[in-house]
């Protein structure tokens, strides 16, 4: 019962905490995916600025999240925000090797939001 509470009530924030962006833009993000983002808005910002675009990879709806510096990896998550690999970044500059081909077989790319703040 509880839980069940705190789930709505965090669900509820993320909600107000996108008001701001047009509520067409994200009916079809799942919630794990608005609550990275929230949780992104909370974090220093980043030049370049976060962000988080929709692929379409392998036959599904992909999320990914840009490397923010230097040998940090990007983030590559599938609808129920599971994380399938990272792309890109890391030490050697190409991610960790399980999706090599990422680059060149995402399709209907979409930038679901970018952080404004200065």
């Amino acid at each position: 019962m509880i839980a069940s509470k705190i789930k709505l009530l965090l669900i509820g924030f993320v909600l107000l905490q996108t008001q701001t962006c047009k509520k067409e833009d994200f009916k079809d993000v799942p919630i794990c995916v608005l609550e990275k983002i929230d949780k992104l808005k909370t974090e220093d910002v980043t030049n370049p600025p976060a962000s988080v675009w929709q692929y379409e990879y392998n036959g599904q709806t992909v999320y990914f999240i840009p490397q923010k510096c230097c040998d940090l990896p990007s983030l590559l998550y599938d609808k129920d925000c599971n994380l399938i690999c990272s792309p890109d970044g890391g030490f050697t500059g190409k991610g960790y090797g399980k999706c090599k081909d990422f680059f060149e077989k995402r399709t209907k790319e979409k930038l679901i939001w970018k952080d404004d703040r200065k």
